[in-house]
């Protein structure tokens, strides 16, 4: 058995896709791609595919990730290609690897976001996020099946700035952009209740939905600041045993 591990993205109107929608599809494109899949075993068999950390439905990702085990061994990037061709344009797959290492979703421990706020002037989103760094806690308050829950919204986020806005995205109106990078905790903190926080301490609310998109995931390095390639231990186990291979068969 081998195991192949995809980065896809949910770009443009394909954001509000939900996660079964996303399954529904791959699993088509798994079967015009002619993959071989490993299955499940019992009385309904289904592909053997692991998901990780999922985008909210409705922002968008150009790092969500997942896992394939097949029964035939393919190469990651010809895989990648033929799947990427039967899937539809905004959910894309943009990389592959084998699966050298263990432990996948638990890489995947913070991830880095854009929120765009059309609006919204710059200096007033200074102002909202300065005022959300210096609170200890921001509570917040979210709807779920069992109810209203009130939670810190403050204390998994590690970073979070204002940007300018992109050259290649102008527009004549006010616009404003966040980076956040959030820890992946319990119960978990979405970009919608960081932007809770924001109108909380600083009265910030955006006269129309912000535009989130998720630009990546992985670990937290404390060192730099930075979140890393989750797929990187895997690619460089394989240049690893790449090397060794190709050293055992020089002459001596």
């Amino acid at each position: 058995m081998q195991r192949i591990r995809l980065r896809y993205t949910k770009r443009g109107r394909l954001r509000f896709t939900s996660h079964r929608d996303f399954q529904r599809a791959f699993e088509r494109a798994l079967r015009r791609a002619e993959v071989p899949m490993a299955y499940s075993a019992g009385f309904t068999p289904h592909p053997k595919v692991s998901y990780a950390n999922a985008a909210p439905t409705g922002t968008g990702s150009e790092a969500e990730y997942l896992e394939i085990a097949l029964t035939q061994a393919r190469d990651p990037e010809k895989l990648r290609v033929l799947l990427d061709e039967s899937m539809p344009t905004g959910l894309d797959i943009i990389d592959a690897v084998e699966a050298r290492t263990s432990g996948l979703a638990d890489r995947l421990t913070a991830s880095v976001w854009e929120l765009r706020l059309d609006g919204v002037e710059g200096d007033e989103a200074e102002r909202a996020v300065v005022a959300f760094n210096a609170a200890d806690a921001v509570e917040v308050q979210r709807k779920t099946k069992n109810g209203i829950r009130t939670f810190d919204a403050r204390s998994a986020v590690v970073q979070l700035e204002t940007h300018c806005p992109q050259a290649d995205r102008p527009t004549d109106q006010p616009c404003a952009i966040l980076r956040l990078v959030v820890r992946h905790v319990t119960p978990a903190v979405r970009p919608d209740d960081v932007l809770s926080g924001l109108r909380a301490v600083a009265d910030l609310a955006p006269p129309v939905p912000a535009a989130v998109t998720r630009l990546a995931q992985g670990l937290f390095d404390e060192e730099t600041g930075t979140v890393t390639d989750p797929l990187a231990p895997d690619r460089e186990a394989a240049e690893a045993l790449t090397t060794a291979a190709a050293a055992a068969k020089a002459p001596a």
